[in-house]
């Protein structure tokens, strides 16, 4: 056997695999393909502190190489989470985390106090690639002022882990990484989408509502794992993966890179088994390879 035990912060996980926010509903939805509770955690699709419609139609479209989506962090709002969802996934024994989203920085933190008093929320993912409505729109993820501003802002109310999702639409990924660390972050993941477009030749328009969406999938990859790398280097919170792992392989690419733990996001569109297939390729490897341990693996080309 081999230990596949990880700590965030204060929070220990089982193992490194987690499943992305918005790709994995609230995890009940995969329940029938597999025991949801061999997973290190599952992160809930994105919460806001009102409901939210979406946008609107067609606001996902496949690429040649991944995916594009639109979606607008449709969601029912904290009030219904309360209610009808936070029993549901309490009876989870692993860690249960929320994406938590805002237009505002008020709305953050007020958000942040609401999840913070729900006992089985293991931690946030604080998801600074949101437009921020009080500086016309600009993304706080990419200002390095407004990332700073509005971690500080949900750490001095939220006391758990805390993660903060990194965008990869800037010049440098690590300042931001830097200023999550700085302001008592626990861990960063990154990265979040890519800004891309798709035109649909047949009807001459864009193929989402919005012209332009997040790409996701095996297109993001080498960028991703190049994000990765970087920042583990630059830090000292763990830092989780996310970014077009599709199997164990890719997975492992990106512990190696330095990543303490990895999401699986698209992959689980094609396969609602992904996640656990690619906790099973991570054990296989391990064994094979005579690592005891997964914190054998955790950043090894950067120690040779």
């Amino acid at each position: 056997m081999v230990n596949l035990g990880i700590n965030i912060g204060q929070l220990h996980f089982k193992n490194p695999v987690i499943t992305a926010s918005g790709t994995f509903g609230y995890g009940s939805e995969f329940a029938d393909f597999f025991d949801v509770n061999r997973l290190g955690g599952i992160i809930l699709k994105g919460t806001t502190l009102e409901p939210r419609e979406g946008n609107p139609y067609p606001r996902m479209a496949e690429t040649s190489s991944g995916m594009l989506n639109t979606v607008g962090l449709q969601n029912k709002g904290v009030d219904y989470f309360e209610r009808n969802i936070y029993p549901l996934v309490s009876a989870f024994n692993t860690n249960v985390i929320v994406n938590v989203n805002g237009n505002c920085i008020e709305e953050y933190v007020e958000l942040a106090k609401r999840i913070n008093n729900l006992e089985r929320i293991s931690a946030i993912e604080l998801n600074i690639s949101c437009p921020n409505v009080k500086m016309g729109g600009m993304v706080f993820g990419t200002n390095p002022d407004s990332a700073r501003e509005v971690t500080r802002a949900v750490r001095a109310v939220y006391n758990k882990s805390l993660i903060v999702k990194l965008s990869p639409n800037v010049t440098n990924i690590v300042d931001f990484a830097k200023i999550a660390e700085e302001e008592g972050a626990d861990s960063v993941s990154l990265i979040n989408t890519l800004l891309g477009m798709a035109i649909d030749i047949d009807t001459l328009k864009p193929s989402l509502s919005t012209v332009t969406g997040g790409l996701s999938g095996p297109a993001i990859k080498p960028v991703a794992l190049r994000m990765v790398w970087q920042v583990a280097k630059a830090v000292r919170i763990p830092v989780i993966g996310i970014g077009g792992i599709m199997n164990a392989d890719d997975a492992i690419e990106f512990i190696l890179a330095g990543a303490s733990a990895i999401q699986i996001g698209t992959a689980s569109f094609i396969d609602p088994q992904a996640s656990v297939k690619v906790l099973e390729g991570i054990e296989r490897f391990l064994l094979n390879r005579g690592f005891s341990d997964i914190s054998e693996l955790i950043g090894y080309v950067n120690r040779k």
